[in-house]
């Protein structure tokens, strides 16, 4: 079985690389929850997909036996469990992660932009307010931007992957986005090929997405000041790296049909480099720093009940999506 550390160096090198920045304690601890966040979304989507509700319900009964204290057999769930105990991560997170995964299952289509927002909070902003934990971070202030920040990230992951995930039967760009785009059936030709006379109105789309998740980024980056050094050194070098991806795909013209994007290994190099001279920079400034503020409002379809409706009940942050 492989470790949580060749778990996260095999399947996210972004992520495996800012690992390498973080002090030796968090650094395991880190790589142990993306390991157990792995481990659920391989479930999902690997294996018989009509057993893919019943392999999700697998996954609620051991994340309940993990927090009701029973003994752990699996050395990644025993190592999961140690860490919920000694991080004292509330058992509300990692239960949204896997409703989010239940979002994922059968065919997918998004309706609106406030669903997709919900799932990418579901899926990558809980594992966010996960790390706040890992990482020590005690003031409560940070956590909303620790949500924007996987937010973001995940917003990127859908831009990126819109031709690989319609070959999964999945379309997550909202269909109130493609129908404003000039593409109002394409969430009905689901298990075709993807239609190239629907490329502009993806391209539409996803750009607009990409200057959402620019704006999640930012609010990611005002949260910084609540780490240690060495912590947001490693946040803000994944930071870049994936927001470096988001300006490839615009670089491309947003063209969903000319593959997957990427940065090359010296290009994160020199994001690091750029990651640790802006972090030295935010230092000296970050006491002047104000509350960032997202650049949209009820236009986006996120109500105050939307938000109130939100797993977690007293660990989440009000307005988190700052409506």
């Amino acid at each position: 079985m492989s470790s949580p550390r060749e778990v996260l160096a095999a399947h996210s090198k972004s992520f495996a690389l800012a690992g390498k920045l973080l002090p030796t304690a968090c650094r395991d601890e880190a790589a142990v929850l993306y390991a157990w966040c792995r481990r659920g979304d391989d479930a999902i989507d690997h294996g018989d997909p009509a057993r893919a509700a019943e392999r999700l319900g697998l996954l609620r009964a051991e994340l309940a036996s993990v927090y009701a204290g029973e003994p752990q057999a699996d050395p990644l769930l025993n190592a999961f469990q140690r860490l919920v105990l000694t991080r004292q991560i509330p058992e509300a997170y990692p239960r949204a992660l896997l409703d989010g995964f239940a979002m994922d299952l059968g065919d997918v289509r998004v309706a609106t932009l406030a669903e997709l927002l919900l799932y990418a909070y579901r899926v990558a902003g809980v594992v966010g307010l996960m790390m706040c934990h890992v990482l020590g971070v005690s003031e409560a202030r940070a956590k909303r931007h620790a949500a924007h920040l996987g937010m973001a990230m995940q917003l990127t992951n859908i831009c990126r992957d819109v031709q690989e995930d319609w070959q999964r039967r999945r379309l997550y760009l909202p269909q109130e986005m493609l129908l404003e785009a000039g593409a109002p059936a394409l969430s009905a030709k689901l298990g075709r090929p993807l239609p190239r006379e629907a490329g502009a109105a993806l391209a539409n789309t996803v750009r607009r997405l990409l200057d959402l998740a620019e704006s999640y980024y930012r609010s990611g980056d005002a949260g910084l000041r609540w780490l240690s050094p060495r912590a947001a050194l490693s946040v803000r070098a994944a930071r870049l790296v994936y927001s470096a991806i988001g300006r490839e795909i615009v670089r491309r013209d947003c063209d969903v049909f000319r593959g997957r994007a990427s940065v090359s290994a010296a290009q994160k190099a020199w994001l690091v480099v750029r990651a640790a001279l802006s972090e030295g920079t935010a230092r000296l400034v970050a006491s002047g720093r104000r509350a960032f503020r997202l650049p949209f409002g009820a236009r986006s379809g996120l109500t105050s009940e939307f938000v109130a409706s939100l797993p977690g009940g007293e660990h989440e942050q009000p307005r988190l999506f700052d409506v």
